[in-house]
Order: structure tokens, then C-alpha cells, then sequence
């Protein structure tokens, strides 16, 4: 059995030239989609949870997953400048790996969007049942709590998540400006909220700064590195932008120095005007502003984040889709599952089919568990596609490289092994999920995928 069996740079030409999706965004668009997909739950929520396990230095867990996310990037541009196709790590590993490799990393990216999106869509649920009680609108619980918390669903989760199914399916230029509207909302609410916080900051309230020491912050950066998860989303629209070996790499530069700025600035602040014990986790900002009396600006940012939150959903889907969707082209899934709607230029059932499980897991999984299997995969799809930059070098020299990551191999090396200590701080349940996850994607593969294989015919 041939499972390393590999793409070449002519089966990727060959594929986008019949795909069917429309070259249609630029380098603002990508870095719109980025700052849609990352600032979101991850700002909005996030910090309120890394602050209970890190306290005031959760500020240094957003800094250290940074700098993992900012190596990673490095390493995905340069392969994305190589290689514009949707598809993003699953693609470069079918080039870098082979076909077995290709599967596991793509079967695992599955599990990264679908996860992210089912808890951006939870967050958003939280964030807005907070706001409705503030004004005295009062959902019934067991309508708002996945079954396993004691509720029935949760109902609002599945309501967005099938309404942003709705708006993918009819078009990415549709989606793409919705998109770059509601980044400018998100930007403006989080910079109202840094405007009105950096004034009623209490110095006391970051001692101790470290209540939980090195491990505490370790265990922080592991659990927010959600906070940073969606950048690779830039890659996946490779395929539907109109210069991609020179935007994605522009985009993805765009996308990361603006989150980088904006997370560090609002944990500082939110850990600044409210003990982190205080910090309400499922309205952290909107909470926060109205612990000091602000209650106008904490209705503006808590329906900002709601707002904005829809943007992180519609680009996490997106990107779950466009994975599914090349999967799905190359044989390993029904390509059936990839047929473009002629009508709209998208991939309908893929999405439609993406929407539905991402409901379902929303409205029944909670957000605790949902965010903890999103982040192992995320760092293992990192993983992969830092040694497929190293691979690269040496089996394919002499390729075009638009973008070239500096300090190969040492910064994948770098990325590599940051990756792995993030991994080593999540639970132990979150690692046997991943490992059922990744056999129950092993059998798909035997069973269907080798035999159904593009390569194989």
C-alpha cells in the first residue's frame, strides 16, 4: 500500500483551474478574515478564563502564545506563497508527507474548525444571554446550558451558527464584506474599552501578578491559545484571492501584529480595573466596565462583542469548509461533498453539512470541553506544518518561494518545540479525545478514503 503516495505542484494547478471559486479578495480582505477569526471569543472570553488560571499574568500567557502563533506564522506563509491553494496544512502536508500524513493532519483540521467554531458559537451565546440579563430579559437556563451542564441546548449557539451557514452559502465576496464590516465594529467596541478602562485602573489589583507561578501561566497560554487560533484561516482562502502568493503572506502579517497589540492591551487593562477572581467569564469586558460604574460603555462593548463574535463564527466556518471541501476534491471524502454551486460559486453541501454538526455541537457540548480539544488540535496542525517548511527545503530547492521564513530550520524547530510544551500542559482527557479522534479518522481512511484516493486512480 502506497499511503505516502504524493501531490505535486501540477495536480494543485490542476485542481484550482476546475475548482470553480471565484478569485475575488485582496490582502485586506485576508487580514479582515484573520482579525475576524481570531478577535472574538478568544478577546471577549478567553481572557476571563486565562485570568483565573494565570491571574493578572495572564497578560504574559497571551505574550507567550504570541510568540507561538507570530513562529507560526512564519512557517505558514512561506508554504502558502508556495502553494496558494485551499486546503492550507492538509495541502502542504499532501506535498511535504504524503497521503497518510495529509489525511491525519486534515482529519485533525476538521477537528480544530468544527470544535472552534461550536465554541465561538457558545461564547456568543454567554456573551448575550449576560447582556439580556443586564436589561432584565432573562432566557430560561435550560434553553441556554448544554445537556451535560444540566440544560436541554443551547439555543441561541444553534440559531447563529445555522444563520452564518446561511450567509457562507450565498457567496464569498457576500461574505467577505459582511465580514470586513462587523472587524471594523469589533475593533472600534475594544478600543472604546481600553479608552474608558486605562482610567480606572488599580495598581493593587495586579499583586500578586503571578498568584499561580510559572504553572499557572503555562496552563493559561495552553488554554487561551484559542485566543490566536483562526490566522491559518487566512490560508485557506488562498484559492478565492486574486494575488495569493503575494496577500496571504501581506494578510496574515496584517492580521497577527494587530491581535497581538489588541490582546495584551485589553488583558492588561481588564486585570487592571477587576481582580481576576472577580472577572465574570462569560461577559468579561462588558462585566468589567460595569463593575466601576461605566454601565453606557459596558452595554456599548458587551453589544459590540456580540456583534463581533458573529464575524469569528462566519471565518471559522469558512475555513472548516474550504478543508472539507478539498478533502472532499481529492477523494478522501465523497466528492460529492465538493461540488460548487454554480449559482452562488460556493461549495453548498460541504457547508451546509459543516453548519449542521457545528450546531449541533454548540447546542450540546460545553464551552470548557469544546475549547480544550480545539486547542490540541490547532498545536499539533502547527506541529506539521513547521517540519513541512524544514521537508521543503531540502526536497523541493528550487520552487518559487514569494516568502521565505528566516532562520530555517532553527525558528521551526522553535515552533516545534513551543508546540509541544503548550500540548503538555493541556488535560489528560482533552489527549485521549484527540487520540479516539484521530483512530476513529484512521479507519475513514482504510476503509474509504486510500481506495477512493484522486492519486489512486
Amino acid at each position: 500500500m502506497n499511503i505516502f503516495r504524493r501531490k505535486t505542484i501540477n495536480d494543485f494547478n490542476e485542481a484550482t483551474e476546475h475548482s470553480g471559486l471565484k478569485r475575488k479578495l485582496t490582502a485586506f480582505d485576508l487580514a479582515a478574515l484573520g482579525i475576524g477569526s481570531v478577535v472574538g471569543t478568544g478577546i471577549f472570553v478567553a481572557t476571563g478564563q486565562g485570568a483565573q488560571l494565570a491571574g493578572p499574568a495572564v497578560t504574559i500567557s497571551y505574550i507567550v502564545a504570541a510568540i507561538v502563533s507570530a513562529l507560526c506564522a512564519l512557517t505558514y506563509s512561506e508554504l502558502a506563497s508556495m502553494f496558494p491553494v485551499s486546503g492550507s496544512t492538509y495541502s502542504y502536508s499532501y506535498v511535504a508527507f504524503g497521503e497518510i500524513i495529509a489525511w491525519i493532519i486534515g482529519w485533525d483540521l476538521i477537528l480544530e474548525y468544527l470544535v472552534s467554531a461550536a465554541a465561538v458559537a457558545s461564547g456568543w451565546s454567554g456573551t448575550l444571554v449576560g447582556i439580556l440579563k443586564d436589561y432584565g430579559i432573562a432566557i430560561p437556563a435550560s434553553l441556554t446550558t448544554a445537556p451535560i451542564s444540566g440544560g436541554i441546548v443551547d439555543l441561541p449557539a444553534v440559531i447563529i451558527t445555522l444563520i452564518i451557514t446561511w450567509v457562507l452559502y450565498i457567496g464569498v465576496s457576500e461574505s467577505a464584506k459582511i465580514n470586513n464590516i462587523i472587524v471594523g465594529i469589533k475593533i472600534f467596541v475594544i478600543l472604546v474599552f481600553v479608552v474608558l478602562g486605562i482610567t480606572h485602573i488599580n495598581v493593587a489589583n495586579y499583586h500578586p501578578f503571578a498568584p499561580f507561578g510559572t504553572k499557572g501561566i503555562m496552563t493559561g497560554a495552553s488554554i487561551i491559545f484559542f485566543a490566536f487560533i483562526g490566522f491559518d484561516a487566512v490560508s485557506t482562502a488562498a484559492e478565492e484571492t486574486k494575488n495569493p502568493k503575494k496577500d496571504v503572506p501581506m494578510g496574515l502579517a496584517i492580521c497577527l501584529i494587530a491581535v497581538i497589540v489588541l490582546y495584551i492591551a485589553v488583558s492588561l487593562i481588564l486585570t487592571g480595573i477587576v481582580p481576576f477572581k472577580s472577572i465574570d467569564i462569560d461577559n468579561a469586558l462588558p462585566g468589567a466596565l460595569s463593575t466601576i460604574g461605566i454601565t453606557w460603555g459596558s452595554a456599548l462593548v458587551g453589544v459590540g462583542a456580540v456583534i463581533g463574535m458573529i464575524s469569528t463564527l462566519l471565518v471559522t466556518l469558512y475555513g472548516q469548509v474550504r478543508i472539507f471541501m478539498v478533502m472532499s476534491r481529492d477523494g478522501l471524502l465523497p466528492k460529492r461533498f465538493a461540488k460548487v454551486n454554480k449559482k452562488f460559486g460556493t461549495p453548498g453541501l460541504c457547508t451546509v453539512i459543516t453548519g449542521i454538526i457545528t450546531a449541533i455541537m454548540a447546542g450540546f457540548l460545553p464551552l470548557g470541553v469544546i475549547m480544550e480539544l480545539c486547542n490540541i488540535g490547532t498545536l499539533f496542525a502547527f506541529v506539521l506544518v513547521s517540519i513541512g517548511v524544514v521537508v521543503l527545503r531540502k526536497a523541493m530547492p528550487d520552487i518559487e518561494r514569494k516568502f521565505k521564513c528566516p532562520g530555517v530550520p532553527f525558528t521551526p524547530i522553535l515552533t516545534v518545540i513551543f508546540c509541544g510544551y503548550l500540548m503538555s500542559f493541556l488535560p489528560i482527557q482533552t489527549w485521549i479525545r484527540f487520540v479516539v479522534w484521530l483512530l476513529l479518522g484512521l479507519i475513514i481512511y482504510f476503509v474509504y478514503g486510500y481506495k477512493n484516493s484522486s492519486l489512486n486512480k
